[in-house]
């Protein structure tokens, strides 16, 4: 257990320039100190001059620049972008930097903090002769919180995380959940000793030996959380337009639990009367699915040579049924409209029909949404319009129920259940 630490900053780094020897230029600062490292230390390294070392500056502008380093836009308010890079963190304005450099130029976050780590790790090693750990450091805003803090993006020769779960806590109780970011805690000691404008980059943590590791290890990579387990995936700007329709799939089975918390979300839409005129057949016996496909495929054939058309043209048409084909998972939503009021009148009949699609498409398009939530990629495909007897039979549903096409999801509250029929 570690009981107490030392940080101190290490002064007299030079200016660091691009093509710079890291590790030397750290070395010889550490020599003009007069205080040496010692095995079991850990330098922390704001990532500014490992960027500058590696030629990461541009001559762009900086949103230009934040666009071209952004993999995905989690969030954004006014001009204020919240990233997933390049490098798979999520951050502010993708860690862009355009302080305390030459104006009209932006430094870019080093290509591979982990890899740079290990390279100076490497470096030190071989200059002092010692087994020091090396966290790259950069600066991170938190949700729920004010002000920022530095945290690790890259790290090398420190186990970055100390997994607690499974072990007793001081009262007897077993940890469940308790994983300590130990290379985040050991860049945010770093920060308080080097400071935004104290011309000192680099600190030295001292009492960490026990955490040191003669091997360079996972890397700050392992800090970032995998997107399935990432319940903040999405910023509340980006959920609708993280919709995509997918004609493309992977072979890999769905999770029939994300699938019921989609519907869970589907249900959620609004509708006439105080109804609940959706239900959502999830096709997940393969026999069925089999069944369903050829005798839609059956029946839209028979209405394309009752059209006149040619074999070659019927082939190529139903060729787009496809897409239902390599979807692992198939969903095919449907309108019970019991709760439809009988107008004796044409012009209020068709009201009342047309409220009823509209609270339908609703309940779609929340599926949609809720799936992108969940890592799915989905497609609406409206087949199941055109042949719906022919559905109500291979399903065995009542005539009342009317399919509103099929969704196919590849890959989570009022509660689905009472909207799920199986077949």
């Amino acid at each position: 257990m570690i009981t107490e630490l030392h940080v101190r900053g290490l002064a007299g780094v030079p200016e660091v320039q691009e093509g710079d020897d890291l590790a030397r230029v750290l070395a010889d600062a550490v020599h003009a100190s007069g205080t040496a490292l010692s095995d079991g230390d850990v330098l922390v390294v704001t990532s500014k001059i490992v960027s500058k070392a590696e030629g990461r500056s541009r001559r762009m502008d900086r949103e230009d620049a934040i666009t071209a380093e952004t993999e995905r836009v989690v969030a954004r308010a006014g001009h204020t972008r919240i990233v997933q890079t390049r490098q798979g963190l999520v951050m502010a304005a993708a860690g862009v930097d355009a302080s305390n450099i030459d104006p009209g130029t932006v430094l870019l976050l080093p290509e591979d903090s982990d890899a740079s780590a290990r390279a100076l790790r490497a470096g030190l090693r071989e200059r002092l002769g010692v087994n020091v750990g090396v966290v790259v450091s950069d600066t991170f805003g938190r949700p729920w919180r004010i002000g920022q803090t530095d945290v690790a993006i890259g790290a090398a020769g420190l186990r970055p995380l100390e997994d607690l779960r499974g072990t007793p806590d001081n009262s007897g109780q077993i940890m469940e959940a308790t994983v300590n970011a130990v290379a985040d805690e050991v860049a945010g000691a770093g920060e308080l000793v080097k400071g935004k404008t104290a011309g000192i980059p680099v600190a030295v943590v001292g009492g960490l030996a026990e955490m040191v590791t003669e091997e360079d290890g996972p890397g700050a990579a392992a800090l970032v959380r995998p997107a399935d387990a990432d319940l903040f995936r999405y910023g509340s700007r980006d959920v609708v337009p993280a919709r995509r329709t997918v004609r493309s799939f992977a072979d890999t089975p769905v999770d029939p639990a994300l699938v019921r918390k989609a519907v869970a979300s589907a249900v959620t839409a609004p509708a006439p009367h105080h109804t609940t005129p959706w239900r959502f057949v999830l096709v997940e016996s393969p026999e069925v699915r089999e069944r369903l496909l050829d005798s839609m495929l059956e029946a839209w054939v028979a209405d394309l040579r009752a059209d006149g058309f040619t074999e070659e043209q019927i082939t190529r048409r139903t060729r787009r049924g496809d897409v239902l084909r390599a979807a692992p998972c198939l969903v095919v939503p449907f309108l019970v409209a019991d709760g439809a009021h009988p107008y004796p009148d044409a012009r209020r009949a068709d009201a009342e029909r047309t409220m009823f699609h509209v609270a339908m498409g609703a309940g779609v398009q929340n599926l949609l949404v809720a799936l992108a939530m969940e890592g799915l990629g989905s497609a609406w495909i409206s087949s199941t319009m055109f042949c719906a007897d022919v559905v109500r039979k291979v399903l065995d549903l009542p005539e009342d129920w009317q399919p509103m096409g099929s969704v196919g999801a590849d890959r989570p509250p009022r509660e689905a259940d009472d909207f799920v029929v199986v077949r």
